[in-house]
């Protein structure tokens, strides 16, 4: 088993070979994702790959996304304390963990019982700080939690073909929405702000996001 300062020597690499070159240089994105042991969020067995600069298996066709995506995501959507938080496929509970950091009171939603069990111990009793910001809850991924909203900031943790309606209109007025988006085989992360009570991602560039299940676009009708 890889030992602690093997893992801070990873967390390390991560960010000075990974993030910071690909333009994560916030400094408050920087100290959350240098603080979260992201080897705890993924299987043991998958431990030592935790900090490679790829997609980590989750099981029940979840994955992590690479650190990089998660960092730029956070970047563009500038988090502040003030913001009321929302993770759509939060997953065993890592970018909750990092987000928790950055953000106000976070609402970590996943659908996955499984992943769902990894990740409370994770979160709710999780040996940091920040952990009491944190709520876990379980229900499908395509409706949001509406009990929350609305929320300054919503970040769907993996690559979608659509929004759903009902996880727009949980966003306030002026907030930020982040996401991969996934058009034809490519992703690309994306960012909208709601205005007029329109919810409209614009890619801002590509990247290795794991398609989240369940958000595929309708297929138009054809004779």
């Amino acid at each position: 088993m890889t030992n602690d300062k093997s893992f801070q020597a990873m967390r390390d690499a991560m960010v000075d070979s990974q993030l910071r070159p690909s333009g994560v240089n916030d400094r408050d994105v920087i100290r959350a994702m240098a603080s979260v042991p992201r080897e705890e969020f993924v299987p043991e067995v998958r431990a030592s790959v935790a900090y490679a600069d790829r997609s980590v298996p989750l099981g029940n066709d979840r994955y992590l996304a690479p650190p990089v995506a998660l960092g730029r995501m956070l970047v563009v959507a500038e988090p502040q304390r003030s913001d009321i938080a929302l993770i759509v496929g939060a997953g065993t509970g890592y970018s909750a963990a990092v987000l928790a950091r950055l953000a106000g009171p976070v609402t970590a939603l996943e659908s996955d019982a499984e992943l769902a069990a990894i990740a409370r111990p994770r979160l709710e009793g999780g040996n940091f700080d920040d952990a009491s910001l944190i709520q876990l809850v379980e229900g499908d991924l395509t409706e949001g939690h509406p009990d929350g909203a609305p929320y300054d900031l919503i970040l769907i943790d993996g690559a979608v073909e659509t929004v759903p309606d009902a996880i727009a209109d949980q966003l306030a007025e002026g907030g930020r929405l982040v996401c991969g988006i996934a058009d034809k085989g490519l992703t690309r992360l994306a960012i909208a702000r709601k205005r007029g009570g329109v919810v409209s991602p614009v890619p801002f560039e590509d990247s290795e996001v794991p398609v989240l299940p369940g958000f595929e676009r309708a297929k138009a009708f054809r004779f």
